[in-house]
């Protein structure tokens, strides 16, 4: 349960580098990107792909670029985080164990 959680917690984390990436040198390619990040050429594509889906990036002659979309979910990102971060830390149990005792 927890595991399947953490693999996709990595991979978010993948995807929001792999983004930070085209925000900062866009336009740029995958092979460019995985020997930055040393992310394997398909774990990237996949990224792009997902970025792609969420019209976050689009792709061009040169490389991925960003979108409108981008900076509005970039502003957004850290609160949403920070919400899921707060759910995480209602859900610890030995936290509530001790508060009860």
């Amino acid at each position: 349960m927890i595991d399947r959680l953490e693999k996709e917690v990595d991979m978010l984390e993948r995807h929001l580098q792999v983004l930070k990436m085209v925000i900062e040198s866009e336009p740029i390619g995958i092979v460019k990107m995985s020997n930055e990040t040393g992310y394997p050429h398909h774990k990237v594509r996949y990224s792009l792909r997902v970025l792609e889906e969420e019209n976050l990036i689009e792709p061009s002659s040169q490389g991925a670029i960003t979108t409108e979309r981008t900076e509005e979910f970039v502003a957004e990102l850290d609160d949403k985080i920070d919400e899921i971060s707060d759910k995480l830390d209602e859900m610890k149990i030995s936290e509530a164990a001790e508060a009860e005792n």
